[in-house]
Parts: C-alpha cells; sequence; structure tokens
C-alpha cells in the first residue's frame, strides 16, 4: 500500500477472500484507540494510527471462491472500467530506492501498454513463477513474445520471472473472461495476458530492487529482519543482538 501511495496512486482496490476482515479493519479509523493514544500523549503512536486510515482511498470486493488471480482481477472489473490499472501481490515486497511499481509507470509512460515487472530467478525455481520469453530492446526491458506459467527447467525459454507487479491495459478483461482454468484449476492471468500479447504490444521490465517472497517462510523471515535492519529506529541494537545471538550458547545448540 505505501509502495502504491509513494508511486502516486490515488485509488485502490483490494481483493480479499473470506475470514480477511482483519486487512479492512487495518485500513479503518480506530477511534477508541486513537482517543486512547491522545489521552496518554502518545502522539508518535498516533500519527502511525491516523496515517494507516489516511493513506488513501480505499475499497473493496470479495472473491468468493479462489479460482486464482486472473479470477481475482476479473472480479474488479467494474471499478477499474476502461483504464489501464495496476495490480500488486501482497506476498511480494520490494525494497528499492525508487517504488517499484513507480519504475513500471515511468516505462507505461513511454510504450502506453502492458509492462510486466520481473526479475530473473535461480533457472530451478522456474517453475514457481510465470516466466517471459522475450526479445530484448534496451536495458532491463524486453519484447514478450511469448509467456509460459510454471514450466518446468526444461521449458522454459528464461528465467525472467514475472513477480508481482504489473501495468495491465484493461483490454484484458476481454480475454479474462474466456479463459479457462489453467495450472491448478485456476484461472491464470498469465493465460489471460499471453492472448493479449498477441494482440497489442507488450513489454517485460527488469524493476531495481530487493524483492522478498514473504508468501514463502523463509522469505518472510528475511524481509522482516532486513526491514528491521534499514530501520535508523532499530539497526542498532537489533544488530547487536543479532551478533549476541550467534555468538551465545542458545544458537550453538540449535
Amino acid at each position: 500500500m505505501e509502495e502504491a501511495v509513494a508511486s502516486g496512486i490515488e485509488a485502490i482496490i483490494i481483493v480479499t477472500g473470506r475470514n480477511k476482515r482483519s486487512i479492512e479493519d487495518h485500513f479503518d479509523k480506530n477511534l477508541e484507540l486513537e482517543y486512547a493514544l491522545k489521552k496518554n500523549k502518545k502522539y508518535e503512536l498516533l500519527k502511525l494510527v491516523e496515517d494507516i486510515s489516511n493513506l488513501v482511498d480505499i475499497h473493496y470486493i470479495r472473491q468468493k471462491e479462489p479460482k486464482g488471480l486472473g479470477h481475482a482481477i476479473y472480479c474488479a472489473r467494474e471499478f477499474i472500467g476502461n483504464e489501464p490499472f495496476a495490480v500488486l501481490l501482497g506476498d511480494d515486497v520490494v525494497n528499492s530506492q525508487v517504488p517499484c511499481l513507480k519504475q513500471l509507470m515511468d516505462v507505461f509512460e513511454r510504450y502506453n501498454t502492458t509492462i510486466l515487472g520481473c526479475q530473473p530467478v535461480d533457472r530451478e525455481h522456474v517453475d514457481k513463477y510465470g516466466i517471459v520469453d522475450g526479445t530484448y530492446i534496451e536495458e532491463d526491458l524486453y519484447r514478450v513474445n511469448d509467456l509460459i506459467e510454471k514450466p518446468s527447467v526444461e521449458d522454459a525459454p528464461s528465467n525472467q520471472a514475472i513477480l508481482g507487479r504489473y501495468i495491465i491495459t484493461p483490454q484484458i478483461f476481454d480475454f479474462l473472461e474466456h479463459t479457462k482454468p489453467g495450472v491448478g484449476g485456476e484461472i491464470q492471468l498469465t493465460d489471460a495476458l499471453k492472448a493479449l500479447a498477441k494482440e497489442e504490444p507488450m513489454y517485460a521490465y527488469n524493476f531495481k530492487g530487493r524483492r522478498y517472497d514473504v508468501g514463502d517462510k523463509l522469505g518472510y523471515l528475511e524481509a522482516t529482519i532486513e526491514y528491521a535492519l534499514h530501520r535508523q529506529d532499530l539497526r542498532d541494537e537489533f544488530k547487536e543482538y543479532i551478533e549476541r545471538l550467534i555468538q551465545s550458547d542458545l544458537y550453538k545448540q540449535i
């Protein structure tokens, strides 16, 4: 959410599912908490809570069944209308000097067509991602020829993986409407993008920044530790804690 706001996005729709009301509550106003913080003169925490609820204009829609990313995006078609839109997947977090989405938006302003956020991954991991078959255009930019969802190592045309950031033209909805379930029995966004790429130019951009897969246990831990080390108010004490832990008997016993 902070990345989207820092990139200049003014309205966001969050596609949620059952039992995820906590997401809506997180971005809502909490009058009781704000009152308690103000009463106890905890003004820094008060500002943090107020900033969360005032981040951006947020809307919500339910995906009633887990039918995949393509279906989730199709659920938002009435909200999006006939405008290009950005997609950010919550389990991909990117730490970068220029917000990842802003990097894609800058490319979109030049080419005015669908832009896929990509980075190279280890060859043995290509079966976890949508993989790009592309033609080199210029530094970090490729013209998309084809896309393959979770290919085997032998079948992968490259190791350029689509990693949770997209800017997509509204024509995608014509293809999502008719996309049949693919890998995992879900409506795959990659399948619709593959069809769209045959009708209009599409580009893959290797964005700059450290990407974390927080849907993976190890990725979640890496993000937690490294983001803590980037924070001025936590870095020194947390670094000392890690150093003490590594030298401790507890660490040696693990």
